[in-house]
């Protein structure tokens, strides 16, 4: 039987689950951000309102793949001593 193709031995910070996991809590947490702050804003357009779906999606987006990313490299150097 073939090896299972999924299975990695990442030395250092293993990035898919970092990419895995900013993208499920950027979702999670982030959809009802950019639509709780969009209360306050006047968005006439659908241009307008993309255009701050994805301003603000961005800023989500870094805002929770930094952390998880220190968070990561955290953990493997716990690991590693």
């Amino acid at each position: 039987m073939p090896p299972h193709v999924e299975t990695t031995d990442p030395d250092g910070v293993d990035y898919g689950w970092v990419m895995q996991t900013t993208f499920v809590l950027t979702i999670v947490v982030g959809a009802p951000a950019v639509a709780a702050l969009s209360l306050f804003v006047e968005l006439p357009s659908w241009g307008q309102r993309a255009n701050f779906a994805i301003r603000t999606g961005a800023v989500v987006w870094l805002c929770i793949g930094i952390p998880v990313y220190l968070y990561a490299r955290r953990r493997v150097g716990a690991s590693e001593a």
